[in-house]
Order: structure tokens, then C-alpha cells, then sequence
């Protein structure tokens, strides 16, 4: 680390050390969407070390983004998520590498992503489809550890976030669906991966003002309520799963 690293770093390198500073930054871990788990798991991992980070989503701030997603305010609407974040980011610890890709994760995109490249690979997507797709490529490539988010809408009970290997999850309408989607391709992944995820499952009770055809509606299965505290707490806890996967070795 240089001078300024070792100083942003101070407090960490006193709880971990600098020779597993030293090993965390040299890590390289790819985030696949940074709305409202995303968003707070990039900055969890840059502010705990992470030097070599690659994020990627293709859509661009909306004002209902506000509420919820770290990059989101009233005076970044309209710009491309990925591009305000890196800013930030970067602002944080002016030598990270930060890579800032405006792109969707899908079946025809997947190899120009290169997931053999990196350590982590982290998956904070929507779409049932790509997230699917995602969790069965991330899951065949053996030198790569992959952990992933279900569901963070209709969450309230900061306590019940916790996590679990993918097949355990109970009580997540997306951890189901995509277990139906396996089942149904005949099509699994190849190894046991980790989740963050809630059983929590709150009803929606105001009506959204997300046409169907927004941006933000984009590739998602379904328009559902969310608060900051329960989608930051999701993102806190995947990037957990990263610095102690590092920690323990």
C-alpha cells in the first residue's frame, strides 16, 4: 500500500493486518448490477480494501432509484449508474482500479465478460433469465468463488437478512423461481454456491409509479416496494462474504 492507502486503510490493517491488506488488495472481484444490494456492496469492498473491482449494469439512475440505491440522488438522475459510482468510488481510494462496464449480463453477452479472470464473481442482478444464466456460468468455472443476492423488495426486519447455501434458502419467491427454472431446463448449477437472502415477504401496498416500459422496469420480473436500510444490509452482507472468504482463506 502507499501512504494514502495505508492511512484510509489504518483501522482495517489494525483488525486485519497488513500482510492480509496486502492479500485483499490484490484480489479481483466482478459485481454484476449496482442498484439497491450492488450499490452498497461495490462501496463495502472498495472501503475494506478491494483495489481491482469491475462493475457492471446497464441501466442509468431514476429518480425512484432515490430512495434506496447508494449512487441515487436527486442530482445523478439521468446519468449511467456505473459511471457515477466508479466516481465515487474513486473518490474513496484514488488508486483503486475500478473498470465501469454499461452493459447487460445475458446469454449472447456472457464471454465478453471473461468470469475466468477473476476471484469473486457477485451477483446483484434482477432478471430472473440473466440471473440464472449467471449463476450456472459463474458456478463451471473452478477457480472462481461466486456468491449471490436473492431478493431484497418487500423486506422490513433488518435481523432476519441472513445467509445460506442457494438449496436451503426458505421463503424467497426468487430463490424458488430459480430453483423451478433449473428443475424445469433440467439445467443446474454445478456446484453449491452461498446467498444473502430474507424469508420476510411483506405485501405491497401503495401503487408504483413505474410504467412497465421504464428503463427501471427493464429485464425485471416485477415492480416491488423497497426501503434503504434492508437492500443496504444485503449489499453489506455479500461483500461480507467476500473479505471473509479472503480472511479465512
Amino acid at each position: 500500500m502507499n501512504d494514502t492507502e495505508k492511512n484510509i486503510f489504518n483501522r482495517t490493517t489494525i483488525l486485519l493486518g497488513e500482510e492480509m491488506m496486502d492479500t485483499i488488495g490484490q484480489k479481483n472481484v466482478l459485481v454484476f448490477g449496482v442498484g439497491g444490494v450492488g450499490s452498497w456492496c461495490a462501496e463495502s469492498l472498495v472501503r475494506s480494501g478491494i483495489r481491482n473491482l469491475t462493475i457492471v449494469d446497464a441501466d442509468t439512475v431514476s429518480i425512484t432509484n432515490v430512495n434506496r440505491q447508494l449512487l441515487a440522488t436527486t442530482l445523478t438522475v439521468g446519468q449511467v449508474k456505473v459511471d457515477v459510482l466508479k466516481k465515487r468510488l474513486l473518490e474513496i481510494n484514488p488508486t483503486a482500479n475500478i473498470t465501469a462496464i454499461c452493459n447487460i449480463y445475458s446469454e449472447e453477452t456472457a464471454e465478453s465478460f471473461h468470469l475466468e479472470e477473476y476471484d469473486y464473481v457477485l451477483d446483484a442482478i434482477d432478471s430472473l433469465e440473466n440471473k440464472a444464466q449467471l449463476i450456472r456460468h459463474a458456478c463451471s468455472l473452478k477457480n472462481v468463488t461466486f456468491f449471490s443476492s436473492m431478493g431484497a423488495a418487500l423486506k422490513m426486519t433488518a435481523t432476519r437478512i441472513t445467509v445460506d447455501e442457494f438449496w436451503k434458502v426458505k421463503g424467497c419467491p426468487l430463490a424458488r423461481a430459480l430453483r423451478n427454472k433449473f428443475k424445469k431446463a433440467k439445467q443446474f448449477p454445478a456446484h453449491k454456491f452461498l446467498c444473502v437472502y430474507s424469508d420476510e415477504l411483506l405485501e405491497n401496498k401503495g401503487k408504483s409509479m413505474v410504467d412497465d416500459k421504464s428503463p427501471e422496469a427493464f429485464h425485471k420480473v416485477q415492480t416491488n416496494g423497497t426501503v434503504a436500510h434492508t437492500t443496504a444490509i444485503f449489499g453489506f452482507m455479500l461483500a461480507g462474504l467476500v473479505i471473509e472468504h479472503i480472511y479465512k482463506g
